[in-house]
């Protein structure tokens, strides 16, 4: 009876995850679940308010001390949302942390905030937005499952997931979370 009930709760679990994972994530990595782990997980809180829970998945856990190797290779960053954000919003938090991370140009700037308008869409509470990096191309972003975009400039994807993953991020705590080191 034990194992029969075990077998049940364990049944329900996969069940319950592969909904998720369904539901949250994009098809190129529900397709090859099986190569896709989760590299770590957080949250992004501002002032005390939850804005996301963020989860890294690669295909194979990175070492989480030196963040460099994650952009050898594809990795996802999913965001799922615990309020509503207009995508303008989302497009100027990011490019203030590219800017403050890196020193680019005014008309890199301008280029890449243009590209970002074109991706991101308004989020609402329990939203998903899934970006995949896409090494030396650049990067596929995805709202509730669906494609929304594709970014053609590998330099531009790497200043974005360098939000969460540069050593100089805003978030260090999360950073450390994402790359499985806590």
């Amino acid at each position: 009876m034990k194992a029969r009930m075990r077998k049940s709760l364990a049944g329900l679990g996969l069940t319950l995850i592969a909904g998720y994972v369904g539901a949250a994530l994009p098809e190129p990595i529900t397709r090859d679940a099986n190569d896709w782990k989760v590299q770590g997980q957080g949250e992004m809180r501002w002032f005390g308010l939850k804005l996301y829970e963020a989860n890294l998945w690669s295909r194979g856990v990175v070492a989480a001390v030196d963040a460099r190797l994650v952009f050898d290779r594809s990795f996802a960053l999913e965001l799922r949302y615990a309020r509503n954000i207009s995508a303008q919003a989302l497009v100027q938090a990011s490019m203030e942390e590219i800017q403050r991370l890196g020193k680019v140009d005014e008309q890199r700037l301008a280029r890449w905030k243009i590209e970002l308008e074109k991706v991101f869409p308004n989020v609402q509470k329990n939203d998903v937005i899934v970006g995949v990096h896409l090494p030396a191309r650049g990067a596929d972003f995805y709202h509730q499952g669906k494609l929304t975009g594709r970014i053609e400039d590998a330099e531009l994807a790497r200043a974005f997931f360098s939000i969460w993953l540069d050593e100089r991020t805003s978030e260090p705590a999360l950073r450390t979370r994402l790359l499985g080191a806590s």
